[in-house]
């Protein structure tokens, strides 16, 4: 019965310190600390939020950087994606995120990636097949990839700055203000945040008076 009686005090004591004073803990030091970072990064616009720095987004406008490939629709829940279907629930289908693992020779992939390239050439009829950087048509393991490459970023800027009319030098400038280098130094390659980029293109196009 002693050891009975040990063992459940420090069942619960463990229950105690493990599951509810630790969690609290790095809570509440996460929301003083790193309070923007434990939210999920997201960024404010005009008092609306509009993304987070840590998921990609699905840009299609010509007149901003494309991101990277998603395997599934991982863009923001739309008010139709919250209304009840007719048994009265709300299914939330419409967002997911992840990647399908396809294989090389699957030709869903195939046919996934040709039309990619296409719908690329036809938005930057200047650049050629071969140039196009392979993580523009790829998709990262979490589908979520913020980022692109520096070289996915400059192949864009002569289409960007035609459909803007933005200088291709303060394109180049925006590149280079939202790169981000290697982790700690030594880990992955520089990337370019594409939303980011993308908010500084839409606020010189609202200044411009060119976007509503």
């Amino acid at each position: 019965m002693k050891m009975l009686k040990r063992s459940v005090i420090l069942t619960v004591v463990l229950m105690v310190l493990c599951g509810i004073i630790y969690p609290l803990a790095m809570t509440g030091i996460s929301q003083i600390v790193f309070n923007k970072k434990a939210n999920g990064s997201m960024i404010v616009v005009n008092g609306k939020e509009v993304g987070s720095e840590l998921i990609g987004q699905n840009f299609t406008d010509t007149r901003f950087f494309r991101g990277r490939v998603s395997s599934v629709n991982y863009n923001t829940y739309t008010e139709a994606d919250t209304k009840p279907d007719k048994n009265g629930k709300i299914n939330y289908s419409g967002v997911g995120s992840g990647a399908q693992n396809l294989a090389p020779s699957n030709k869903a992939l195939e046919d996934r990636v040709k039309k990619d390239i296409e719908d690329f050439l036809k938005a930057n009829p200047k650049v050629k097949k071969e140039d196009i950087p392979v993580d523009l048509i790829t998709s990262s393991g979490s589908g979520l990839d913020p980022d692109i490459s520096e070289q996915s970023a400059r192949i864009q800027i002569d289409s960007i700055s035609k459909a803007t009319n933005i200088p291709s030098s303060d394109l180049e400038k925006i590149i280079v203000k939202y790169t981000k280098g290697r982790s700690l130094g030594l880990f992955g390659e520089p990337r370019v945040n594409v939303l980011l980029a993308n908010l500084e293109i839409s606020n010189i196009l609202k200044h411009n008076g060119k976007l509503q």
